[in-house]
């Protein structure tokens, strides 16, 4: 029905176009026409009186039919060309809707791989473009959620095994309680992390991430950060040197910026190996706002692998656990956009270690005392 309704609408267009133009022909041949006509014949020597006037009115009637008669045939003619160009135009706009259609379709019903050609009409490929990158963004997200549900299930499995291997063996008397039970706690605390930072990956992708702000300063924030991780750094021998004895006044949630700051010196501690450095610098950046390096000279990253290291449970060496969550840094990024910043990663390559940056506004106010929700990324 759409389809024959824009026929019959661009053919209505087209033979309202030949009507009206045929209307104007004829109306100037009324009005114009006969006084050329007359102007010329006199010119040439004919009056229009007596026995010849007679003549030159059958000549006139004839020239007018004769005119009229063409004006019909052009209109009828016109009428044709409107049809088929109807047709044609119709034709041409209503494939690329009707592929558009049948992928949106699709879309719905959960089939995101089928790309849309694009169509010679600017407007219509820009649209077309515009599904088939939807399609994309769908498949990958998509993809990212069956990932997450699998390494959800991954990151749990080894714990859930953990317990009941202990509580087997507590069962049938090979193991001694006191020496299971704290085993098996440990196991649960990790089951706990993981869920609590699950929890919190879901409520910064949200908008959910609430932040208690109030001035504080910066410096004093990386040193207590750096302080719950001393002891850690010492058993690995990995050597934690911090620079931050300036003063960088901000706005901010201390708790959940000593949890971002935790979680990236802690990451930089899993992959560096003992007698490794780990530099943690607090500088000035631009625009009026402060930046926290966190450079370590561990294993380093791959190219392109400087923007997935911020995705939920991605590892840049799969052999390596430390016994973390994996979203990590996924929460750190999502507190550092919480407060208006930013975290970053850079690398000069595998072996070469990393740099995680860390920038925050200087004194950054949100009114009512929370931040905006995070971007995605």
């Amino acid at each position: 029905m759409r389809r024959l309704t824009l026929r019959l609408r661009l053919f209505l267009s087209y033979a309202l176009v030949a009507v009206v133009g045929a209307a104007v022909m004829a109306a100037v041949i009324e009005i114009v026409g006969r006084q050329l006509f007359d102007h010329h014949m006199t010119g040439m020597g004919f009056e229009m009186g007596g026995h010849a006037g007679a003549g030159m009115a059958d000549l006139q009637a004839t020239f007018g039919w004769a005119l009229t008669r063409a004006l019909l045939v052009a209109l009828a003619v016109s009428l044709v060309a409107a049809v088929a160009a109807a047709v044609l135009v119709a034709g041409r706009l209503l494939r690329p809707i009707d592929a558009i259609r049948d992928a949106t379709h699709r879309l719905a019903a959960g089939h995101y791989e089928q790309i849309v050609p694009e169509p010679h009409e600017p407007e219509l490929a820009a649209l077309v473009r515009d599904v088939n990158s939807l399609g994309r963004a769908l498949d990958a997200t998509e993809r990212r959620r069956a990932a997450l549900i699998g390494d959800v299930a991954h990151e749990m499995r080894t714990p859930l095994t953990a317990v009941r291997g202990y509580t087997d063996g507590l069962a049938d008397g090979i193991f001694p309680a006191e020496e299971v039970l704290p085993k098996i706690g440990v196991e649960l605390q990790r089951l706990e992390r993981l869920a609590a930072d699950l929890a919190s990956v879901s409520r910064s992708e949200e908008g959910a991430l609430h932040l208690h702000l109030a001035d504080d300063d910066l410096g004093d924030i990386v040193g207590a950060a750096t302080e719950r991780l001393r002891a850690q750094y010492r058993d690995r021998n990995v050597q934690l040197i911090v620079d931050a004895g300036r003063v960088a006044p901000v706005r901010a949630d201390r708790d959940r910026l000593i949890q971002a700051l935790t979680n990236v010196i802690g990451n930089a501690l899993s992959y560096t190996p003992a007698g490794g450095t780990v530099r943690v610098s607090l500088e000035p950046g631009q625009n009026a706002s402060a930046a926290i390096t966190v450079t370590d000279t561990g294993i380093g990253l791959a190219p392109g692998d400087e923007d997935r290291v911020f995705e939920r449970f991605f590892r840049v060496d799969s052999r390596r656990h430390a016994g973390g969550s994996g979203v990590g840094l996924t929460i750190a990024r999502s507190i550092a956009r919480a407060h208006g910043g930013d975290l970053t990663a850079a690398s000069s390559g595998l072996g070469k270690g990393s740099t995680f940056r860390l920038v925050l506004p200087a004194r950054h106010r949100v009114s009512g005392g929370s931040a905006p929700s995070p971007p995605t990324g």
